[in-house]
This record gives C-alpha cells, sequence and structure tokens, in this order.
C-alpha cells in the first residue's frame, strides 16, 4: 500500500493555463507569455553553449546571472540568487520559513500556486481581501505570520500597489514579507529599494514575461546576503542547466532589446484596453502584459466560450471573485485587434 502523507493525498494540484499542443492553430492569450521573441543575444549565447561542454555540470551558483543581475539592480550578487523559475524561489522560501503547522498568508485573488506550496509544506495559510481601492482588507497593524506574499502589479487584476504602501506593509509584518514581482518591468515602479532599507523583505524575479523566456524557468530571488545564503542551502546543487544560465546571462545583457520589447507590450495593453471600454468592458487598469475585463453582463464564462469557438485562448477562473471577467494576455497588435473583433461578433 502507497503510504502517501495524508495532505498529499487530499491536496488538489496547481492547475496551469491551457497549453494546446496545436498552439500554432490559437491566438494563444491566456498564460502571459510574451508575444515576441528572446534578445537575439539569447538565442546566440544558447548557440554558443551547446557543444562538448554539456557532458559537464553547470557552474552550481550560476555566477553568471547574479553578477549580471547584480549590475542591472545595483545589489552585490551576494544579495541574488537565480532559480529554476521565480517558482523555485517562493518554493524554498516556503521551506525556509515556514515550519509545519506555521502560517503564510497571501492576497486573494493573487497567485494561488503559494495555498499549493504551503499545503505542501504543512503550513496554515491565511488570505486577506482586497477593498474596492485596491488595499488589502482588515491587515492587522502586526501580521505574525511568518510570511506574507504580495503580488505586485497584482495578478490576475494587474493594478499596481504605491511603494509607499508596500513599505507600509512590510513594517505590519513581523515575518518577512515576499515581493513577487513577476510582471514588475510593464510598469514603472518596484520594490527592491526596500529590500535594502528593509531587513524583512525578499523580491522575487522571473524571465517568462518580460524577457520571453518562458520555456526556460528562470528566476531571481533578491534578499539580504543571510537569506540568499539559506537558500543557496536548500536549492538543488545544480539548478540551472548550462544553457539557461547562459540565456539569462544575455538577457539581462540587452537591456536595449529588452526595453524596445516592453515598449511594444505597453503601448498595445493600452490600445487594447480602449477598445475593451470601446464595447462596454469594464476594464481594471493593468501594469502587467495582461489585462482584466469584465463584459457588460458580467458572464466571464460565456465569452471564454465564445472566444474558444473562435479558436483564441484567454483564461477564466471559476473563482467567484473573478468569474464574471476575463485575464487576456497581451499579444501582438494584429492579435489584439483579432481579439477585439471577435467580442465585437460575440457581443
Amino acid at each position: 500500500m502507497t503510504r502517501l502523507r495524508p495532505a498529499i493525498a487530499r491536496m488538489k494540484g496547481y492547475v496551469p493555463g491551457f497549453q494546446p499542443q496545436d498552439g500554432a492553430r490559437y491566438i494563444k492569450i491566456n498564460t502571459n507569455e510574451n508575444p515576441y521573441p528572446p534578445s537575439p543575444r539569447v538565442i546566440a549565447a544558447i548557440q554558443a553553449a551547446v557543444g562538448d561542454e554539456l557532458r559537464k555540470y553547470p557552474d552550481a551558483r550560476s555566477c553568471g546571472i547574479r553578477e549580471a543581475a547584480g549590475r542591472l539592480y545595483g545589489f552585490d550578487p551576494e544579495w541574488i540568487i537565480a532559480a529554476n523559475g521565480s517558482d523555485e524561489v517562493i518554493n524554498n522560501l516556503i521551506r525556509a520559513f515556514v515550519g509545519e503547522g506555521e502560517e503564510l498568508g497571501y492576497v486573494h485573488p493573487s497567485y494561488s500556486y503559494y495555498g499549493t506550496l504551503a499545503q505542501v509544506q504543512g503550513a496554515t495559510v491565511r488570505t486577506f481581501g482586497l477593498t474596492a481601492d485596491f488595499r488589502i482588507a482588515d491587515f492587522p497593524a502586526r501580521y505574525e505570520g511568518r510570511l506574507f506574499f504580495l503580488v505586485n502589479p497584482n495578478a490576475p487584476l494587474g493594478f499596481l500597489f504605491p511603494t509607499d504602501y508596500v513599505a507600509e506593509i512590510a513594517d505590519r509584518c513581523a515575518g518577512t514579507l515576499v515581493v513577487d514581482e513577476a510582471y514588475v518591468d510593464f510598469t514603472d515602479s518596484d520594490s527592491l529599494a526596500l529590500v535594502k532599507d528593509k531587513p524583512n523583505v525578499v523580491v522575487t524575479r522571473t524571465f517568462s514575461k518580460s524577457y520571453s523566456l518562458a520555456g526556460m524557468r528562470l528566476g531571481l530571488g533578491i534578499a539580504r546576503p543571510e537569506v540568499i545564503a539559506a537558500l543557496d542551502k536548500i536549492r538543488d546543487h545544480y539548478n540551472l542547466d548550462r544553457l539557461a544560465q547562459a540565456a539569462g546571462q544575455a538577457a539581462l545583457e540587452d537591456q536595449e532589446y529588452f526595453r524596445a520589447c516592453i515598449a511594444k507590450v505597453c503601448a498595445t495593453r493600452e490600445c487594447f484596453s480602449a477598445g475593451l471600454g470601446d464595447l462596454g468592458y469594464q476594464v481594471v487598469p493593468s501594469h502587467g502584459n495582461y489585462v482584466f475585463a469584465a463584459p457588460p453582463d458580467r458572464d466571464g464564462a460565456r465569452v471564454y466560450r465564445a472566444l474558444v469557438e473562435r479558436r483564441i485562448l484567454t483564461r477564466h477562473f471559476s473563482d467567484p471573485l473573478l468569474a464574471h471577467g476575463l485575464r487576456i494576455s497581451i499579444g501582438t497588435d494584429d492579435e489584439m485587434a483579432a481579439v477585439l473583433a471577435a467580442l465585437r461578433e460575440i457581443g
């Protein structure tokens, strides 16, 4: 008889966005992927890394990425860890800070994977809602949980918590505040300065969205050196392969391409949001590479199904707080024009 831990046997796994096998036949705007390819320098770096060196283990510390990120963000490399997606950083933060039966918290709605990882760890979860003006509802003067996760910009809604408000939340956390900045490159504000100013702040980043490297699974954690040293103990000793390390360093070092790509996505986001408004959709002003929008009848499932029939994939959530709308990733101008045309037809 297989003797799984009862918590694992009972839990439901995280369900990612649908990835069709014949993806080329769809307008695929359901998983916040970047519509543009990675930097040509990334492709060149990967190609250069393919060869005899693949028979050897990679750099266990991913020093090239750490150093490149340090130069870009203004940190000593000892304040940075590279990981197999920001999910690895998040998972290892939970493992490092939250013991079985101890509490972590996060905003709901936001990234539901926090709850999945908490279940795996045997931690307890406390969630907090949002006010009408996008502040955390009923957050205590002193939150005693071991970790609190704050997605900023929020996913799936897209709004941004101001930096001074994030700083206030950090001061109200007895434990560690993790600011998940998966989408921060699509806006003009971040919490990196708080990592230096406040000892209990950690920032996580991903290469999946703004650097067009979702297929490479790359992420970063930025924190005090003692936190990074703890995460170094926990991670797999060769957690990033040679190709991923080459890709990540090249991506960070080609900021000209990065900025041009971000500008295109943001311009399309604003144009698409305006188009949705013209159709009567209620749109949350977005700071990410997606928008959350509700049709006039607030029946997100109806619109989702109608778009799938037209081979357009968006993200619909069954959560009662989100079921009235859709999260729509930003694609190319042509793709988003096709989506608006389809929505006009659907009504």
